[in-house]
């Protein structure tokens, strides 16, 4: 197989569905009506990441049958951008002609962006050099001359290359306002830039009508913070990972937004420094007094693995719950503690992953 096409005339049967599991799954919590956020049926992913086989003089992308393990070739990939499939071959046939750059290479890594910015890493099983380097500018310089934005990332074991920057500036619009995004290499960004859009509109929309702050935890790069800050008075917002936290704060920059504020801290840490338990020196140091919030509602993006219970009960002090869910399982395992004390008024599913099982969901409840 030289490529990996796409029916998409079976897409919107796919996505209903999806829509009937859903809506069956849930049926016992008296769910509303499911609003269903579709996807484009092609070009969707905003990432995507190729093996490369070498064959005699050939060059090319493989990947993988998720069921049989065979490996077969990618020339081109309709489910990742158009920005992605058309570097694609330019980038593969422009590597096979240079030693420095062909040696040894066994993956590439494409970060790309609805703004028309791409981040491109190139993965060795060897140390890169100085030729390495001149070679991989060279090419930088012309891609970019064919009217391409992109920058380039060299890695190998212990060894990061970055030639001048290792993240893309994304641009996102809600309700015809613009927002700007720093999204990092191997950091965590929303796949699917379109859904990721309607994401924002159905979080804004849902907490229109809010008083008082709100709390975010796991926010991430700050993704929905920066939307939701116009419906509240103020945004509280916890992360863990590094990476993402200054992003976050660069992105409350970029943004020219001043009632945001994040902190560095796990959510089962700020689950105890809420419920008083103990102090935390680093809401000390950014000098965030927690009785000084009125956080009325609360905002929570859990990883797969979902909430936690002592979590789910700290979260249940809030009026309002907006629960942004990858995995349904243990969204579901969730809201049998949550809707003791609330009520689901709003109900969607975001179509980031078409042509798969996977499904992600959002939920809003309000207390009983």
């Amino acid at each position: 197989m030289s490529n990996t096409p796409i029916d998409t005339r079976q897409y919107q049967t796919q996505l209903d569905n999806k829509a009937q599991l859903l809506t069956e799954m849930f049926a016992e919590f008296d769910t509303p009506t499911l609003d269903v956020f579709p996807s484009p049926s092609q070009h969707y992913r905003m990432r995507a990441e190729f093996r490369v086989w070498h064959e005699g003089d050939d060059l090319y992308y493989i990947m993988f049958d998720q069921k049989t393990k065979q490996k077969y070739r990618v020339d081109a990939f309709p489910q990742a951008s158009r920005l992605i499939n058309d570097l694609m071959p330019l980038l593969i046939d422009a590597i096979k002609h240079i030693p420095a750059l062909r040696h040894k290479l066994f993956q590439v890594d494409f970060l790309s962006t609805l703004s028309g910015e791409v981040l491109i890493s190139l993965l060795y099983h060897r140390q890169l050099d100085g030729e390495w380097e001149k070679e991989a500018k060279a090419l930088k310089q012309r891609l970019n001359d064919e009217g391409f934005n992109l920058n380039l990332i060299g890695r190998a074991r212990k060894q990061k290359i970055v030639l001048d920057q290792d993240f893309v500036i994304e641009k996102l619009t809600a309700f015809d306002k613009t927002l700007t995004y720093k999204q990092v290499e191997n950091s965590f960004t929303q796949p699917n830039g379109e859904v990721a859009q309607k994401m924002l509109e159905w979080a804004i929309d849902c907490t229109r009508d809010s008083e008082g702050d709100l709390l975010e935890l796991y926010c991430g790069n700050g993704n929905f913070s920066l939307a939701l800050a116009q419906n509240f008075d103020r945004v509280l917002a916890t992360e863990l990972a590094k990476p993402s936290v200054d992003s976050a704060q660069f992105n409350i920059a970029a943004n020219d937004i001043d009632n945001v504020q994040i902190v560095r801290m796990s959510a089962e840490d700020f689950t105890d420094a809420m419920a008083g338990k103990r102090e935390f020196r680093r809401l000390k140091d950014n000098n965030i007094d927690l009785q000084s919030y009125n956080c009325n509602t609360i905002f929570v993006d859990p990883p797969r693995a979902g909430m936690d219970e002592g979590t789910c009960r700290m979260v249940q002090g809030y009026e309002r719950i907006m629960y942004i869910s990858c995995n349904p399982e243990t969204l579901k395992e969730n809201l049998a503690i949550l809707s003791e004390t609330h009520r689901i008024t709003r109900f969607a599913l975001f179509d980031q992953f078409p042509y798969t099982h996977h499904m992600e969901a959002g939920v809003f409840l309000e207390r009983k």
